[in-house]
């Protein structure tokens, strides 16, 4: 059967762009090795972070403020809860560079964030404990996505759009040949006029089939929450966060509905071949240790380790994103290497895949994020 898209990969970045380009009229088939939502990929776990000033780099500041118009737009059209203003508290030394950018991010974009010193953050949150000699930056206008909600809205609309999605289906082969694209699958073959890729660790086992090498690495990555004192980290009055500590970078959500406090490690974490499965929580001594020791350290309150899950993270050698067009095929675009930090982009990844086969063009600036630089 033959389509105007298919996208190999119906996760975060592949169901918005199936949701965007049926929007647009295309016709699209959806490839997905699991059933999304699921637990093997990397949009596992119920939340995620959305911040503006953005402390991996002021290249990402334009892409997060549209993001973020996209995602309430989306909550728009649905009676699901997609987006919860928390408030984003960002902590580390004031000479880190994660700092730097947040403020240099601030200033250039003129986004609200506050400086805080320890004592105030301390004051402000009666939940944290943040030592003498660290600051904090705050973003209240930030806060935490639900991203399971997020890709269920993405797939009701885009099959409410006309687009096709298989699940539980393994992609065998791809190739190009002429203004073709032609992909083989256990159960059918298809062709396209356009390709995209966005399948999140799945990506490396896809890229002979299109010539390409791309140092991309999964890496097994856990997240917990804790049992804790909702007077003190509710939603309705403590915030999202992220610690960069000397040698380590923590994250984190506040109590949503008596859930706990939720806390991962960002950094680190277990390289993956294509061959293995995700190994269960606790599969690892640093799974509870990591993320228990930073909350005895860094909390005032008690907080109790009540359960940990695994997600995966695709990492690149600067850890910032891939976003291109094969060098050879104009009609194949790949998505991936999001490190840990893609979620959040995902609206408005799926538009720009989608303006790129539709307009040929986005105004959002890619070149931060071309396959070029590791050649």
């Amino acid at each position: 059967m033959h389509y105007d898209v298919i996208i190999i990969g119906a996760g975060s970045m592949g169901m918005a762009a199936g949701y965007y380009l049926s929007k647009s009229g295309k016709k699209v088939l959806l490839l997905d090795s699991h059933n999304p939502p699921h637990s093997e990929g990397a949009h596992h776990g119920e939340t995620r972070i959305i911040r503006h000033a953005y402390g991996e780099g002021e290249e990402y500041v334009a892409m997060a403020l549209r993001a973020q118009e996209l995602w309430l737009e989306l909550q728009e059209l649905t009676d699901k809860k997609l987006f919860l203003q928390t408030g984003v508290l960002n902590v580390g030394a004031p000479d880190s560079a994660f700092i730097h950018n947040i403020l240099k991010s601030a200033e250039s974009h003129s986004l609200q964030v506050e400086k805080l010193g320890s004592s105030e953050i301390n004051h402000i949150w009666a939940g944290f404990s943040v030592p003498d000699g660290m600051i904090g930056c705050y973003e209240n206008k930030s806060g935490v996505l639900f991203s399971e909600a997020c890709i269920e809205v993405y797939r009701q609309l885009a099959i409410e759009n006309g687009a096709h999605l298989k699940v539980n289906t393994t992609v065998e082969g791809v190739a190009a040949e002429g203004d073709r694209v032609h992909v083989e699958t256990e159960v059918e073959n298809y062709t396209s006029d356009s390709l995209i890729v966005t399948a999140g660790k799945g990506t490396p086992k896809l890229l002979p089939g299109l010539g390409i090498e791309l140092p991309l690495q999964p890496v097994r990555k856990t997240f917990s929450w804790f049992e804790c004192d909702e007077g003190l980290y509710h939603s309705s009055h403590f915030p999202a966060f992220a610690f960069e500590l000397q040698d380590k970078l923590f994250y984190g959500f506040p109590s949503i509905e008596r859930a706990g406090i939720k806390i991962g490690r960002h950094d680190g974490g277990q390289p993956l071949t294509q061959e293995e499965g995700l190994a269960e929580f606790g599969s690892y001594s640093e799974d509870k240790d990591d993320v228990s020791g930073f909350a005895a350290k860094y909390f005032s309150g008690d907080l109790d380790h009540r359960i940990g899950k695994t997600c995966t993270y695709t990492n690149t050698p600067d850890e910032d994103f891939i976003i291109d067009q094969h060098p050879n095929f104009q009609n194949i675009y790949l998505a991936c290497g999001f490190s840990g930090h893609g979620f959040k982009f995902s609206s408005v990844v799926g538009e720009i895949l989608c303006q790129l086969i539709t307009e040929g063009r986005t105004e959002l600036d890619l070149n931060p994020f071309t396959m070029k630089r590791f050649s």
